[in-house]
Formats: structure tokens, sequence, C-alpha cells
């Protein structure tokens, strides 16, 4: 079983240690037996921090396929907003992303993905109506205005989290946090949340 109290000293540490390897510019670390980590030869880590209930962890929608299966590249960003969501566990969720496919729409299927790997459906809220990120702003705007959420993490790619910055703070957002796949050290297998934090592996998509 892994703690989210485990899960968070494993971020930090290695954090530490990838860190070290950029300063020297090499990016061979010493990964502990069995864990997969993904780590680019220059890359400056970023630790999710831990944030309370006035925070929300929102996720920003990425293309589906004509199908309506996610892509990998929005995988990623799951994944990297379900480590956060296990650091900071009071916290809810916001999937941001309208463009449905085959009747789905982006916040439509990581919604369903984040439930499958044990969030529990009640802490996830939907914005599914934005087609751009000017709107993912805005409509998350009004529904954490709802919800009396003061502060946003947000969690998108590296080549879109300047852009998607810029429209929540436009919004009248605070950012307090930006988290993207290739800034934060996230395994192969990710944590499993369940209603009470971080549990061992699960077999999930």
């Amino acid at each position: 079983m892994v703690s989210v109290w485990r899960a968070a000293m494993a971020v930090v540490a290695m954090a530490g240690l990838v860190g070290s390897a950029a300063q020297t510019g090499q990016a061979q670390v010493p990964w502990p037996t069995g864990v997969h980590v993904e780590v680019p030869s220059r890359w400056t880590p970023v630790v999710p921090g831990a944030y309370g209930p006035d925070t929300a962890v929102v996720i920003l929608g990425y293309g589906l396929t004509p199908a309506g299966t996610m892509r990998e590249e929005l995988v990623r960003r799951l994944r990297v907003g379900l480590l956060q969501a296990a650091l900071a566990p009071l916290s809810p969720i916001i999937v941001t992303g309208g463009n449905p496919r085959s009747g789905i729409t982006e916040a439509d299927a990581m919604s369903e993905w984040l439930v499958a790997n044990g969030v529990a459906p009640e802490r996830i809220l939907r914005e599914g109506r934005a087609d751009s990120t000017v709107q993912n702003a805005r409509h998350t705007a009004a529904l954490m205005a709802e919800r009396g959420l003061r502060g946003a993490v947000l969690v998108t790619s590296d080549d879109h989290i300047g852009r998607a910055s810029a429209a929540f703070v436009a919004a009248d957002i605070a950012v307090v946090g930006e988290l993207t796949p290739d800034r934060v050290p996230w395994f192969v297998r990710p944590v499993w949340v369940g209603t009470f934090g971080a549990n061992s592996p699960h077999p999930g998509p």
C-alpha cells in the first residue's frame, strides 16, 4: 500500500534527484527498483503542492479522437492531475473541455478516467461547454464562483501552460500553481486515488 505521505515524499525525492541530474547535464537517475519515470534531459522539476478545499485542481482538455477516445497527451495531463489530487485530497477537481466527438465531451472522458482510477465522482466538477482556452477559463471561473473556490492549480501541457495561465488570470482566477507532464515526475502506472487518498497502483486505464 502506498500512503499519500509516502507518495508525496517520493515526489520530493525524485524532484531533488532530477534537479541534481539536470545541473550536471545528465539524465541518468538511480530510480527505485520497479519505478519508471520519464526524465527529459533538460528539465526543471515542479513538486505538486498541498492545497485546501477552496483551491481547485483544474485539468484542461485536449482534442478527442473521432471515436470519442482520449489521446495520449490528455492521459498524461490526467496522470499529473491525479498525482496533484492525491496530495491535496480536500481540493475539488475541475475537468474543462467541450468539443464533443461521438457524443462525448473532453470533460466527460476525463471524468470517466478519473473515476476509473479511484476518484470519488462527487469530487469532480465537469465543465463541458468550452471549445477554446479562453472559454476554458471563463466557464471555469463561473463554476468556481458558484462553489466559492478562490484559487486554481492548472494542469495542462508544457506548450500550453503559458497561454492557459494568462487566460485564467484574465478571467480573474488566482492561479496558485502550474503543472505539466514535462515538469512533474509521475509514474507510468500512477497511484490510485481512493476516497481517503492514494492507495496501491490501480489496474485501470
